[in-house]
C-alpha cells in the first residue's frame, strides 16, 4: 500500500472515530480493533519520517497543509540567502498539482464575475480543464466571434483561506522574532509580510493580465516572442481570458525533434529573451519553467503564466551586470563587491572570511570550459555564501537568480553545448559601454538639471533658517543609540558606588580624627563634654542608611 493511500486512510479513520465519539458510539471503534490500526499507522508514520531529511520533512509538511503553504514554500525556494541549501533544494520540488474542481463550480464563478451564464458568453466551453493547480484551473473556450481562448478560473474559497493562513503565519513570525535571535536578525516579519503581499497579488488575475500586456509591449520588436493577448471584457479579479496558444512544451524533446525544430535556436532565443528582459527592460518572467514555455510552429517561443514577475531598478541592473561580468572573468574582488553592494551586510560579518569563501567559489569554477560553466548554479552558490554570512539579498535579486537557474536548466536540456554566458556576457558588456558613453552621460545629467536647479533655489532659504536657529540658540542635537540606555545604567551604578565609597571614607576619617583628638587632648572642653563621637556616629549611620535606601530603590547598585 502506497504511503499516500495509507495516509488518506488514516485521516479518514480519524474523521470516522471523531464522528462516532461525538454521537456516543466511540466504543464500537475501540471494540472492532480500529484503535490499534490507527496506532499502528502512527507507528509506521513515525518510522518513515525518522528516515527523512529535514528538508523532506518541511516539504511534506507544506504539501499536507495545502495551497497557502505550498505557495509560500515555492517562493521561499527562491531565497537561498535565507534558508539552508538542503531545504531550498527540497522546496524547489514542491508541486501544486491538485485535483480540478467541478465544472458546476467553475460556471458559478464565471457567472458571478462576468454577469452572464457561460452559455451566453461563449460559443464553446470545455467542461474538462486543460490543467489544474492550487490557485485555479484553465479551460479551453471559443468566443462568440469564433476566437479560440483559454479561461483561467480561480479555485472557489481560495482567497479567505489564504488570508487566514497568512494571518496565522504572520503571528508565527512575530512570536519567532520574540524568542529567536536569527528571526530578529533576518527581519522575519518583514519577509513574511513581503511574501504575503506577493501571494495576494497573484490571486488578483488583473495583475497578471497587466503584466502580460507590459511584456507584450516590450516584446513588440522581437518577432519570435509571443505573449498571449488579454481579453479584458472577459477578465476580472477571479477570471482571466487570453489567447489560446497552440505549441509544443519546450521540455517535450521527442515532439520537438519529430516536428523538425532547431533546438539550439530555441535555446538561443529563450536565453536572449530572458536576458533582454533582465538587463534591458528591467522586468522579467520570474518562473520560466518548461510548462510556461511553448515552441511555436514558426520557430518562435511563447511565454505563459505571468503571475510571478521580477523587477530590477537601474541600480540593481548595474549590480546584476557587474556580477555576471565578474563571474565570467573569475574576479574575486569584483564578485565580492557586487554581492556586498546588492545585499545588506550584517555588522558582525567577517569580511576576511567572506573573501576567502568567495575565492573558494572562484577556484571551484576555475578553468572550467565555458560550455560547462553554470551561471545559475554560480549565483545559487553565491546566495548560499550570503546565507552563511547573514547577508540579506533583496527579493528581486533572488528571483533573478531563480529565473536564471530555471532558464539555464531548460536551455541545457535543449542543447547541452549551449552556454548562456554566450548571450549574457556580450549584452552585459554592451550595457557597461553604454553607461560610459559621454553623450548618454550628458543626456542623463540634462534630465536631472531641473532637480538640481530646484535644489539650488532651496539652499538660500534653508541656510537662512539654519542661521536663524543658531542666532536664537535653539539648535538641538539628538543622539540616538540602541546602547544609550545600557550605558547610562552602567554610569549610574558607577557613580552610586563611587558616592558610597566617598561617604564611607569621609566617615572613617572623621571618626579617626575625633578619636585621635580626644586621646591627645587631655583637657576637657565643653565640646568634649558632649557625646560628639556618638552623635557623629549616629548621624553618619543615618546618612549611610539613606544612601543605601536611595541606591537600592533605584535598582542601579
Amino acid at each position: 500500500m502506497g504511503s499516500g493511500r495509507r495516509f488518506r486512510q488514516l485521516q479518514r479513520y480519524r474523521t470516522i472515530a471523531t464522528a462516532l465519539a461525538r454521537n456516543g458510539l466511540g466504543y464500537l471503534f475501540h471494540e472492532t480493533g480500529l484503535t490499534e490500526k490507527i496506532l499502528s499507522f502512527r507507528s509506521e508514520e513515525r518510522k518513515a519520517v525518522k528516515d527523512k531529511s529535514t528538508g523532506e520533512r518541511v516539504r511534506l509538511l507544506l504539501e499536507e497543509l495545502g495551497t497557502t503553504y505550498i505557495k509560500l514554500g515555492q517562493i521561499a525556494s527562491t531565497r537561498p540567502d535565507l534558508l539552508p541549501p538542503d531545504i531550498v533544494k527540497e522546496l524547489g520540488r514542491l508541486q501544486d498539482d491538485v485535483p480540478p474542481f467541478s465544472y458546476e463550480e467553475a460556471s458559478v464563478i464565471i457567472e458571478q464575475e462576468l454577469g452572464e451564464p457561460v452559455e451566453s458568453l461563449f460559443k464553446e466551453f470545455s467542461e474538462t480543464p486543460l490543467a489544474a493547480a492550487s490557485i485555479g484551473q484553465v479551460h479551453y473556450a471559443v468566443l462568440k466571434d469564433g476566437t479560440e481562448v483559454v479561461v483561467k478560473v480561480q479555485r472557489p474559497g481560495i482567497i479567505p483561506q489564504m488570508e487566514t493562513d497568512l494571518e496565522i503565519i504572520a503571528d508565527w513570525a512575530r512570536l519567532a522574532e520574540t524568542h529567536f535571535d536569527w528571526a530578529r536578525d533576518y527581519g522575519l516579519r518583514d519577509i513574511i509580510d513581503e511574501i504575503g503581499k506577493g501571494m495576494l497579488l497573484e490571486l488578483d488575475y488583473r495583475n497578471e493580465a497587466r503584466n502580460m500586456e507590459r511584456f507584450a509591449n516590450k516584446s513588440v520588436n522581437h518577432e519570435y516572442i509571443h505573449i498571449p493577448d488579454v481579453y479584458w471584457n472577459y477578465t476580472t479579479k477571479r477570471i482571466l481570458t487570453m489567447d489560446y496558444v497552440e505549441g509544443i512544451r519546450i521540455s517535450n524533446l521527442e515532439a520537438l525533434d519529430s516536428a523538425g525544430y532547431d533546438r539550439s535556436l530555441l535555446a538561443k532565443r529563450l536565453s536572449e529573451t530572458i536576458f533582454h528582459q533582465v538587463l534591458i527592460d528591467g522586468v522579467f518572467h520570474a518562473d520560466p519553467h518548461p510548462g510556461n514555455v511553448l515552441a511555436l510552429p514558426n520557430g518562435g517561443i511563447a511565454l505563459l503564466d505571468f503571475g510571478m514577475v521580477g523587477r530590477l531598478s537601474p541600480e540593481k541592473k548595474k549590480y546584476a551586470v557587474s556580477l555576471i561580468i565578474a563571474l565570467r572573468n573569475q574576479n574575486t574582488k569584483g564578485i565580492l563587491r557586487a554581492v556586498t553592494n546588492m545585499g545588506i551586510v550584517h555588522p558582525d560579518t567577517n569580511m576576511d572570511q567572506l573573501y576567502l569563501d568567495v575565492d573558494d567559489l572562484r577556484e571551484k569554477y576555475y578553468d572550467v570550459p565555458l560550455e560547462q560553466l553554470s551561471l545559475g548554479q554560480a549565483i545559487e552558490d553565491l546566495f548560499t555564501i550570503a546565507f552563511k554570512h547573514q547577508i540579506r539579498i533583496p527579493t528581486e535579486l533572488t528571483l533573478l537568480g531563480k529565473s536564471l537557474l530555471t532558464t539555464e536548466g531548460v536551455v541545457v536540456a535543449l542543447d547541452p553545448t549551449f552556454s548562456i554566458f554566450d548571450v549574457a556576457e556580450p549584452m552585459g558588456k554592451k550595457l557597461i559601454l553604454d553607461r560610459l558613453d559621454p553623450w548618454k552621460k550628458i543626456k542623463s545629467i540634462s534630465m536631472d538639471v531641473q532637480d538640481y536647479l530646484d535644489l539650488l533655489n532651496e539652499v538660500p532659504v534653508s541656510l537662512k533658517q539654519f542661521l536663524s536657529i543658531l542666532r536664537h540658540g535653539k539648535m538641538k542635537i539628538e543622539i540616538d543609540s540602541p546602547q544609550t540606555d545600557v550605558l547610562m545604567r552602567k554610569m549610574d551604578r558607577i557613580s552610586n558606588r563611587l558616592s558610597f565609597s566617598i561617604v564611607l571614607l569621609s566617615l572613617s576619617i572623621i571618626m579617626l580624627g575625633l578619636i585621635i583628638g580626644a586621646a591627645l587632648s587631655g583637657t576637657q572642653t565643653i565640646l568634649w563634654r558632649l557625646p560628639i563621637i556618638e552623635i557623629s556616629f549616629v548621624i553618619s549611620i543615618l546618612m549611610v542608611v539613606w544612601l543605601f535606601f536611595s541606591i537600592f530603590r533605584s535598582g542601579r547598585f
